[in-house]
């Protein structure tokens, strides 16, 4: 059976530029479509956390920011379906990604503020890209990548080619303007090539070999759906003949 390691913040809430903390954790339906997915496709999937910490789910993420009543409707009752899973959540520092098929990162701003500087993670994601296994993030959690050094301090991910929520997007949110760095200004920083869509809130995915990311919420599903065709693609590919 294909195995999912879903890592997911830990954290309440961000620290913005001057000092106020703008409450937040995990985007629902980033959560909610790729691990119905992964469920769906007959895969196994692990809750992590930094900590073990169960995760905080962003209420602005159900409200009107999360698209139309139904779909937030739907989405509310797929993450209470869920709920031991989420509330029980294995600490991130006591698994081995190697174990794991796919490893999948979803956003909220949650990740702006942990998952950005924790080196259990960056450890984990630089052993992972160095592995040439599934690996994918979505929205916010690239930022997680800015965690993964190499020896001489650069980062691990330089030079590949990722997406996430862009600088357009991310002020369409008002506390955002006292965001101390956006997502966009950081990954290429960083050294890595980020690449957007041409519309803004559109789904939009990129593949750099074994490196999946998306956009933003409305990629969740795009992204889910892709890592798993080309996963249960691999599997079901005949082998070499003699």
């Amino acid at each position: 059976m294909t195995s999912v390691l879903f890592v997911i913040t830990a954290a309440t809430g961000w620290t913005l530029e001057d000092g106020t903390v703008h409450p937040t954790g995990y985007w629902a339906e980033e959560v909610a479509e790729p691990y119905r997915l992964f469920s769906e496709a007959g895969w196994d999937i692990t809750v992590a956390t930094p900590g073990g910490v169960p995760p905080t789910l962003d209420e602005l993420s159900l409200g009107i920011a999360g698209g139309r009543p139904k779909k937030r409707r739907e989405i509310r009752a797929y993450l209470d379906s869920i709920k031991d899973a989420l509330d029980h959540p294995v600490a991130l520092d006591t698994v081995d990604e190697a174990d794991y098929d796919v490893v999948f990162y979803p956003g909220g701003h949650g990740p702006m503020e942990d998952l950005a500087v924790d080196p259990v993670s960056g450890a984990l994601l630089k052993r992972r890209l160095d592995s040439g296994r599934p690996l994918a993030l979505l929205c916010h959690a690239p930022v997680a990548v800015l965690a993964a050094k190499n020896e001489d301090g650069s980062n691990a991910f330089a030079g590949r080619t990722m997406t996430g929520l862009s600088n357009v997007e991310e002020r369409l949110n008002a506390f955002a303007w006292k965001a101390k760095w956006l997502l966009e200004d950081a990954v290429k920083d960083a050294g890595i090539h980020y690449e957007k869509g041409v519309v803004p809130l559109r789904p939009h995915i990129v593949v750099d070999g074994s490196l999946y990311s998306g956009q933003n919420p409305a990629s969740a599903e795009a992204l889910a759906s892709r890592i798993i065709a080309d996963v249960d693609g691999r599997r079901a590919a005949p082998g070499p003949t003699a």
